[in-house]
């Protein structure tokens, strides 16, 4: 019978304190980086978010690539033709984003209203039937943000163009200012 495996959670939180101890330094130029690709994002929102519908079009080409090669160098694979046709969809949607990047831009912004609007109606379907249990409002209230903010989008839809663009700021700065504020106080150690 072999002997179960065993974690130590104290050695682990020490070697991750180390490891941002000893590399600080870097992980404060990360931090400078992204508080300052938030910032950028945020004050150019639209701008990002051609960048981003450009960034993903190069991503499905690449992605796509690399599955046909993949797929042509095994030989037999199961479904071969169906994972061909999956990779040539992958390029192809790649190459769409990337000559009609306002298109693509827009796509983004509708997706991003629909996950809003289901998220939303589903968070509050759930906080109803879980009302009995303590903290059911917070997921009410996060609910009903998410579908208020998929009727503001609605409304507002040159809005939703730039929404992604600022989305992308926020957590590029809120990541930077986490990431600065751990490296600094790991300094301190």
């Amino acid at each position: 019978m072999t002997e179960p495996l065993v974690f130590d959670t104290a050695a682990a939180e020490r070697a991750v304190r180390e490891t941002v101890r000893r590399h600080s330094t870097l992980f404060l130029i990360q931090a400078a980086l992204l508080v300052v690709a938030g910032l950028f994002a945020i004050i150019y929102p639209l701008m990002s978010s051609l960048a981003l519908a450009w960034f993903l079009g190069w991503t499905l080409i690449v992605g796509g690539a690399v599955q046909a090669i993949s797929l042509i160098a095994a030989g037999r694979v199961p479904h071969f033709w169906l994972q061909l046709l999956s990779a040539g969809v992958s390029v192809v949607t790649g190459i769409l984003f990337i000559r009609h990047t306002g298109v693509a831009v827009t796509t983004l912004a509708i997706l991003l209203v629909l996950f809003f609007l289901v998220e939303g109606i589903a968070k509050v379907i759930i906080a109803l039937s879980v009302r009995p249990l303590a903290n059911w409002g917070w997921l009410l209230v996060s609910g009903l943000i998410g579908i208020g903010l998929a009727i503001f989008l609605i409304a507002n839809p040159l809005l939703s163009l730039v929404a992604l663009g600022i989305f992308i700021g926020i957590q590029f700065l809120t990541e930077g200012i986490a990431i600065g504020w751990l490296a600094w106080q790991a300094r301190r150690l």
